[in-house]
């Protein structure tokens, strides 16, 4: 599952799942009808549109595949809100429960369930890990860390105040855009005072966010998704 940014902001990181789970010797299927887990509608109050969308994604990822998501959002999304959207329709609600059930975000389905934390990836330098808000949502505090700790040649730094919003929240930003804007100088400063040379993270929105401000300041902090990390050998 693509999702929406990835497909649009940061596609790297797509293709980058894609080639590290080929080279792990999987198969991947990438149903073309797929579009938006619905996550913005249910995040503004439409709720109607959202079951819609939810309805339409498990149709589309209908079978007995993981489906693996390069966003903690738009995993969340499917594996805690559908069946709860879904819950007063018994039929959609099983077939909610069973798509949730299998998916997973991508540095939990490489930890957590393939068993694997070296990939072979390589990148000179220190690492820092912004922890997104929905992975708490997820329970996965630790899959990343574990990762960049296995990519020879990285030293990972600890980023103060890791698991605070970046002030992107989607919607969030467009809403507040002082308090957003806030929040994601904070997010910076903390980063540059890490003396990290590269940040990592698991949602494409967090990393435009965090880019998009140190890029206006000029900072030469490389942003990257886990995946584009681990695809670097």
């Amino acid at each position: 599952m693509i999702t929406c940014l990835g497909d649009v902001i940061r596609p790297g990181a797509g293709k980058a799942v894609v080639r590290i789970l080929r080279r792990l010797g999987h198969a991947i299927d990438f149903p073309e009808s797929q579009t938006c887990c619905g996550q913005p509608m249910f995040n503004s109050g439409y709720a109607e549109l959202a079951r819609e969308q939810a309805k339409h994604t498990i149709r589309v990822f209908e079978g007995g595949q993981p489906v693996v998501v390069p966003s903690g959002s738009c995993a969340a999304m499917v594996k805690v809100e559908y069946p709860h959207l879904l819950q007063r329709e018994a039929e959609w609600h099983k077939r909610a429960v069973q798509l949730a059930e299998r998916t997973f975000e991508f540095s939990d389905f490489l930890v957590n369930q393939l068993k694997v934390v070296d990939v072979g990836a390589k990148y000179d330098g220190k690492v820092a890990f912004h922890l997104a808000c929905h992975l708490r949502m997820l329970g996965q505090t630790r899959a990343v860390e574990t990762l960049v700790r296995h990519v020879h040649g990285a030293t990972y730094v600890p980023l103060a105040r890791q698991d605070q919003c970046c002030g992107f929240g989607g919607s969030f930003a467009v809403r507040y855009p002082q308090i957003s804007g806030n929040m994601v100088e904070d997010k910076m400063q903390c980063i540059l005072a890490s003396g990290a040379d590269c940040v990592v993270s698991t949602d494409a929105g967090c990393l435009m966010n965090i880019g998009g401000r140190m890029h206006r300041e000029g900072k030469q902090t490389e942003l990257l998704h886990i995946a584009e990390l681990l695809d670097r050998h």
